[in-house]
């Protein structure tokens, strides 16, 4: 075989649009990108906050002993949702 002969008598590509459109989006593909982003949800915020490893454990643990309760949805958040909103700050100490 000659250094310049293909295995494939013909490209597969060749009356494809393929490359073309991998290299060079469609006007529709384009459009598609342009659309405008959804609305951030309101309701809610993310917010990070740092906590020792033994917390987490005991987080997760608890949230793995809810979902074993029956609580199948049951996650990190809520439950420190529910345990902001049981909290009771005059029985706080002022040393943790």
């Amino acid at each position: 075989m000659k250094e310049h002969e293909s295995v494939l008598p013909e490209s597969p590509l060749s009356d494809d649009d393929v490359l073309d459109n991998f290299f060079k989006p469609s006007r529709r593909m384009k459009a598609t990108k342009l659309k405008k982003p959804e609305p951030k949800p309101t309701h809610y915020k993310i917010c990070c906050i740092s906590l020792y490893k033994e917390d987490i454990e005991n987080l997760e643990s608890m949230v793995q002993t809810l979902k074993q309760r029956g609580y199948s949805k049951a996650n990190k958040s809520q439950l420190i949702r529910y345990a902001l909103s049981t909290v009771d700050l005059d029985s706080m100490p002022k040393q943790l």
